[in-house]
């Protein structure tokens, strides 16, 4: 019987460790960390836009809040639709962002 020893360190969450028995399976392996490296990037847009438009919203810029609005709705329907976040989830935050907005 071998024991595999694994370093926690150098395996994420999401990578799974290099034990596919299959040619399949080790493709597959390969395919999942590059979606994963795509899906971190789509992630860290939406967030970055997020974080944006709070910024806007609490230095009270209505002006440019409004203008940004549709690229933020523009990127979290992307992300929506790649299914990184829900569709409910992406409507929720530009409900609560234009509701923001509005009360400026």
């Amino acid at each position: 019987m071998i024991n595999y020893l694994i370093d926690h360190s150098k395996f994420s969450s999401y990578t799974p460790a290099l034990m596919a028995n299959t040619k399949s399976a080790i493709k597959r392996i390969r395919r999942i960390s590059k979606q994963t490296l795509v899906n971190k990037a789509r992630k860290s847009r939406y967030k970055n836009a997020l974080k944006k438009m709070n910024l806007l919203i609490e230095d009270k810029k209505k002006s440019e809040a409004l203008k940004f609005l549709p690229k933020l709705n523009s990127e979290l329907m992307k992300i929506a639709k790649t299914g990184i976040i829900k569709k409910q989830n992406a409507s929720r935050n530009v409900s609560r962002v234009s509701k923001k907005i509005a009360a400026i």
